[in-house]
């Protein structure tokens, strides 16, 4: 890349509260259908977004076939076998496809790889900066890989405790550009969980750029007061209808929403801080806007303390492991816990426990403990 297209490039990465960027998180709200994606993209262009965000999916990498039915917006689903079927629809033919129509439309493409395969087909597609989903924020192997590509990070911070985001970062940040978005995982978050006067905080702990990943209903409060507390990014899930059959439909904006919603936060832009609280503590009332900014202080929300450990990544075993076998690479991996599976070791033991002799059975799919080894 020469300097003249290098320079051109940091400029359209580069975003302030004054200038933020907004993402239309689309995930797989297409389906595996090129037709549906391109739709998605033009609506979502034509609301506003300046950013499209996809999800390269592949089940093995996030969960085992044994974690059973999820809780989620749309009822009670086997998450694996949802995956698995949208799996068999993508190719890596289907992302640069979609890579390139929504660069043709002048818009930033991003997309989440969720381990190492669907990071190594994302790296091909040379995108221009790529993010890193709450649930993976400790998954150290993932990680380092990202960190290595040297491209701007987005980096969201759901369902963390402080010094995991420090754990995250120390690996991200000395090779990367990065911004951290706060984030709450549940589906949808309540507004009132934001505590938004977190930004600030988090921006000076860290020394990066903030912005905020909102899963909450409401198409202004959260992103236009997110603004006014620092952020230069808003990130929205994004649906043409949400009674369509995507995984995050039912909580994601319509287009007139989201238009609704970017609106909102350039009139936050243009504002000052206490002119925007001014306004939504007038419109909706001071006692929800100050719930909303809440204390600063960075701290799991009431609606995800549950998801601790459980959403975000353990190892996890592979295959029914007896006691008294030496575990090798391949019987286990980094997955998601969710909700009827126990957790097991951080990440980044990962690397440490191959060798170990087994003192416990181990189920496949549950989580391998200090115990078990």
């Amino acid at each position: 890349m020469n300097e003249n297209k290098k320079i051109i490039r940091i400029e359209r990465l580069v975003h302030t509260p004054q200038n933020p960027l907004i993402i239309a998180e689309l995930g797989t709200s297409h389906n595996g259908s090129i037709y549906k994606a391109k739709e998605l993209i033009n609506a979502a262009a034509e609301a506003g977004a300046g950013c499209i965000k996809f999800q390269m999916i592949f089940a093995d990498e996030i969960l085992s076939p044994n974690t059973g039915k999820v809780p989620l917006p749309g009822g009670n689903i086997s998450l694996y076998d949802y995956f698995k079927a949208l799996e068999m629809d993508l190719d890596e033919e289907f992302y640069e496809d979609i890579k390139k129509y929504t660069e043709s439309k002048g818009l930033l493409f991003l997309c989440t790889p969720f381990g190492l395969k669907s990071a190594s087909i994302l790296k091909k597609l040379q995108p221009e900066m790529v993010k890193i989903a709450s649930p993976e924020l400790n998954f150290t192997n993932l990680l380092e890989e990202i960190a290595g590509w040297g491209l701007p990070i987005m980096l969201s911070s759901g369902v963390s405790r402080l010094s995991d985001i420090e754990s995250a970062i120390s690996i991200l940040k000395p090779a990367s550009q990065l911004c951290l978005l706060h984030c709450v995982t549940s589906y949808p978050a309540p507004e009132t969980d934001y505590n938004l006067k977190v930004l600030p905080n988090l921006a000076a702990i860290f020394g990066v750029p903030v912005g905020v990943s909102d899963h909450s209903a409401d198409p202004e409060l959260v992103p236009a007061l997110a603004i006014a507390m620092g952020a230069s990014v808003v990130e929205k899930h994004f649906c043409l209808s949400k009674t369509d059959p995507g995984l995050d439909d039912p909580i994601a904006l319509p287009p007139e929403e989201f238009s609704k919603m970017t609106r909102a936060i350039r009139r936050a832009a243009q504002a000052t801080d206490t002119e925007t609280i001014a306004y939504y503590s007038l419109e909706r009332g001071k006692d929800l806007v100050r719930q909303i900014l809440g204390s600063g202080v960075k701290e799991l929300a009431p609606s995800e303390k549950a998801n601790y450990r459980r959403t975000n990544r353990s190892i996890h075993a592979l295959r029914d492991i007896q006691k008294g076998e030496i575990l090798k690479r391949d019987d286990y991996a980094c997955l998601r816990t969710e909700k009827i599976l126990r957790p097991g070791l951080e990440p980044y033991w990962e690397k440490e426990i191959e060798g170990r002799t087994v003192r416990n059975f181990i189920p496949s799919g549950e989580g391998i403990r200090f115990e078990d080894i």
